[in-house]
């Protein structure tokens, strides 16, 4: 049949494959769980169309060879029990064709790491909105600490480890739940395939809207994850989202909330919050009692709402108070997520992974606390296909506020987005002016790196906010910063 989608299998017992094939391996995702595979005994390779450093230079680390463009011939050279294709690969792909066309048994990476790694585990998925990575990365860092020997594969590059994943020997799983679409043949999100046996929900605002048509179609698919938590499972979530505690309803499981409002309703709050140049320090309310105090080497109060779900989902998984502090005290934080690339010349370099505009606004807010003194300038790329379109023209207009100055990107033009559905970056910058911000814009990463190294002062802490690479922007200010400082 021309519209076969080949030999796709849902489960697969771990024992039944040797050899496994990543097409698409060049991606975070995939790459980190090649390496996981790897670790696992199992005989891995790879193809993508370019493997560029940081990854490649990963994949070479692990053994993993990375074949290079896609073609049929590269599963000659892998000869595959298995492959696994990423939810990039279009279905027009030659290497994802030959697959169908010679009935190799194949999955998407979704369905490979549930059946291969979750199925036996106590799955500990992290979805939501916002903070998916930084509180995945920092549950599995608690358990870690406590010495529960986790496995975890989480979106981002753990400071403690190095990495994206670690292959431990105890029961628990923590893996990061992307609510986005699966493989060219499954549309649904990928955390449909986690198996959550205790799951936290940080927040649900609308997103993707490439694959979402809007708020009540993207909120079904939340809805769909919560009621896959069994009756002896454990659903912690946010309430200072009243949608996302509707949807927890329809959990099976113990339903646990919390919130980062000091005497709020909820099961876990903080009291006496406080930031520094260490973090946050506050503590610890558990259904009306005070448990003790924790220091958080991260700040903002998203942070501290993202801790308290750490804190409740470790306390269902049987962890102490003190356990969970210690953990707590020596996270180091992940890859750009208010990540301190340098300082130079007084000027300190933050970057960060905020795109949607309440991830914006907190991370700005999160570093108005921790450098209450110094000027701040703002540097965004709307990048994601969500953030170039005008759903959210208003939001960004009021998500600047704590910083004294702005500099947004006008996006290149998308095939996917109408122009009459386009962000209007230029309304933005006016009307942060009309908020005493003073805000521009640049169509080039040249002329906005010119700017910044340029009119930066000593003091000045520069915040640079994007989900991609931004063209090389903060590697490029580096190199402007030390030349205009003689620094090398």
């Amino acid at each position: 049949m021309a519209d076969d989608n080949g030999n796709v299998l849902e489960t697969i017992t771990p024992g039944a494959v040797r050899r496994i094939h990543l097409v698409g391996v060049a991606g975070t995702g995939m790459g980190s769980f090649a390496g996981m595979l790897k670790a696992a005994g199992y005989d891995v390779t790879g193809s993508d169309e370019n493997v560029y450093p940081p990854m490649s230079d990963m994949l070479r680390a692990w053994g993993i060879q990375a074949l290079t463009p896609y073609s049929p011939g590269n599963l000659d050279t892998a000869k595959p029990d298995l492959v696994i294709i990423g939810n990039v690969i279009r279905r027009v792909n030659p290497e994802a064709t030959a697959v169908r066309e010679r009935r190799i048994p194949q999955m998407s990476f979704p369905a490979a790491l549930g059946s291969l790694f979750l199925d036996r585990a106590h799955s500990v998925v992290v979805a939501g909105t916002h903070g998916k990575t930084t509180t995945s990365s920092l549950m599995a860092h608690v358990l870690v600490a406590a010495g529960k020997d986790p496995s975890f594969l989480v979106g981002g590059v753990t400071q403690n480890y190095s990495g994206n994943y670690r292959v431990g020997k105890g029961p628990h799983f923590v893996v990061e739940g992307d609510e986005y679409d699966t493989a060219y043949w499954d549309k649904g999100s990928k955390f449909l395939h986690y198996r959550p046996k205790t799951a936290i929900l940080t927040s649900v605002e609308f997103d993707h809207a490439d694959i979402f048509r809007d708020l009540p179609h993207y909120e079904a698919t939340f809805d769909k994850f919560v009621r896959l938590i069994p009756k002896d499972g454990r659903l912690v979530v946010c309430a200072a989202y009243p949608n996302a505690v509707k949807l927890a309803q329809a959990c099976p499981g113990q339903v646990v909330t919390y919130v980062a409002k000091e005497g709020a309703q909820a099961d876990f709050t903080p009291r006496n919050v406080r930031f520094g140049p260490e973090g946050a320090r506050f503590e610890v309310v558990e259904r009306g009692t005070v448990l003790g105090s924790v220091l958080l080497p991260l700040s903002g109060m998203h942070n501290v709402e993202n801790t308290l779900s750490v804190i409740a989902a470790a306390r269902g998984l049987g962890l102490s108070f003190e356990e969970i502090a210690k953990g707590l005290a020596t996270f180091q934080g992940v890859k750009r997520r208010q990540e301190v690339r340098a300082e130079i010349g007084g000027i300190l370099v933050v970057d960060d992974f905020a795109h949607h505009p309440t991830a914006v606004r907190e991370t700005i807010a999160a570093i108005r606390h921790r450098y209450p003194d110094r000027r701040m300038w703002a540097i965004f790329e709307p990048r994601s296909n969500t953030s170039r379109r005008n759903i959210h023209q208003e939001d960004y207009a009021h998500a600047f506020t704590g910083a004294n100055r702005a500099s947004l990107k006008v996006p290149e033009r998308h095939d996917k987005v109408p122009v009459d559905e386009e962000l209007n970056v230029p309304r933005v910058t006016e009307a942060l002016k009309t908020q005493g911000i003073d805000a521009d814009s640049a169509t080039d990463v040249p002329s906005l790196v010119e700017r910044v190294a340029r009119e930066s002062q000593p003091g000045d802490v520069l915040l640079v906010m994007s989900n991609g690479a931004f063209g090389g922007f903060i590697d490029k200010l580096l190199v402007a910063l030390r030349a205009r400082f003689g620094e090398k």
